[in-house]
C-alpha cells in the first residue's frame, strides 16, 4: 500500500518544510509515501471562491485513477483518533488498497465533485489551522498511526 500526500497551494514553506520532510521519511519505513503538490491554479485570486474550487477540483480528477482510495481532509468531515487513523490503515492494508490519497484542499476548501469522490471525509479539528501547519499534523498523525498498527512506543495512552 502507498500513502500519497496531496495538497493544493505552494511548496513547502521552510519554517514546516524539515518537519514535513522528517514524518514523512519516517512514515516511508512502514508504507511508501510521498507528497505532491498542486500548483495554485493561474489567476486563481481573480476567481471567486466555487470557481476556484471547481478548476482545483478539476486538477485532482485528472490525477486520480479509478482504484485510488481518496481521503479528504474537510472542516465538515468526521474528527477521528490517533487510533482511529490507524485502524484505518491497517484496513486499507489488509484490503489491498494500493494507493490511499489524503488530499488537502485551497484556501476555500474542497469542490463538492471532489467531495463526492472522496471515501472518507476527515476534519483534524474544529480548529482552524493554516495549510501549510495542516500538511506537518497530517504527515505526524500517520507516523504516529503507524506506530499504533506496530505497538511502538511513539504513542502514550
Amino acid at each position: 500500500m502507498k500513502i500519497s500526500l496531496w495538497s493544493i497551494g505552494k511548496a513547502h514553506e521552510p519554517s514546516v518544510k524539515t518537519g514535513i520532510e522528517e514524518y514523512t521519511k519516517r512514515v516511508n519505513n512502514y508504507f511508501p509515501a510521498e507528497w505532491t503538490i498542486l500548483p495554485p491554479v493561474k489567476n486563481g485570486h481573480a476567481l471567486s471562491a466555487a470557481d476556484l474550487k471547481k478548476k482545483e477540483g478539476e486538477a485532482v480528477l485528472l490525477l486520480l485513477k479509478p482504484d485510488d482510495y481518496l481521503v479528504a481532509l474537510d472542516e465538515k468531515g468526521k474528527q477521528h483518533s490517533s487510533e482511529a487513523l490507524s485502524a484505518f490503515l491497517a484496513k486499507c492494508s489488509v484490503e489491498a488498497t494500493k494507493n490511499v490519497i489524503f488530499l488537502i484542499g485551497g484556501a476555500y476548501g474542497l469542490d463538492p465533485v471532489v467531495l463526492q469522490k472522496a471515501k472518507w471525509s476527515w476534519s483534524l479539528s474544529l480548529l482552524t489551522f493554516p495549510h501549510q501547519l495542516v500538511r506537518l499534523i497530517l504527515a505526524e498523525q500517520i507516523y504516529r498511526a503507524c506506530t499504533i498498527l506496530r505497538n511502538e512506543k511513539y504513542h502514550h495512552k
